[in-house]
């Protein structure tokens, strides 16, 4: 897995983003590459889960780690989620940002695996969390889009200045 080259990560603004992934109907040799330049991708980062989109390819899949061992999700589908839990939640598309969101604490999703079999995970607090992150972005819905608008308009806010703070501070690292 180390030697695959990782692909640039779409961040906040790009359209690909807000558009729905479609089924991924070939699962072969050509997608087993794409599965594992996306690991490359999501530990370089650094982060614990990378959807499709993210990297520009609107297919429904992601890949995730959370320290058990790394999983590949394919045209998953929440069917049932319990209860609440409110967590920081920041994202690989919208670096440097976090926000309080509140998701279900329980989340049992369907899906097939690398090999086409079918797949039943339960994902509780952080794994739960994973899984509806990373489906919400199958969808084209990111984590801003889970906030009131005023809270949103103060994240964005936030985001803006430290990207803005980050441009400065990279001209003036590049300044003759």
């Amino acid at each position: 897995m180390g030697s695959m080259a990782s692909y640039p990560i779409r961040v906040f603004g790009d359209p690909v983003l807000k558009r729905p992934a479609r089924d991924v109907t070939d699962i072969d040799g050509t997608f087993a590459k794409l599965v594992d330049a996306m690991f490359t991708t999501m530990y370089d980062a650094p982060g614990v889960g990378l959807a499709a989109p993210q990297v520009g390819v609107q297919q429904r899949f992601f890949v995730y780690d959370i320290g058990d061992d790394p999983q590949v999700l394919i045209n998953p589908e929440i069917v049932e989620s319990d209860g609440e839990w409110t967590y920081e939640e920041g994202c690989l598309s919208i670096p440097g940002l976090t926000v309080e969101i509140v998701r279900p604490k329980l989340v049992t999703v369907h899906g097939v695996d690398l090999d086409g079999n079918p797949m039943v995970l339960q994902g509780d607090e952080l794994l739960g969390r994973v899984f509806l992150h990373e489906i919400d972005h199958l969808d084209g819905v990111l984590m801003l889009d889970r906030l009131d608008s005023n809270t949103r308009k103060a994240a964005l806010r936030e985001w803006r200045a430290r990207d803005l703070a980050l441009d400065t501070r990279r001209a003036a690292d590049h300044a003759l």
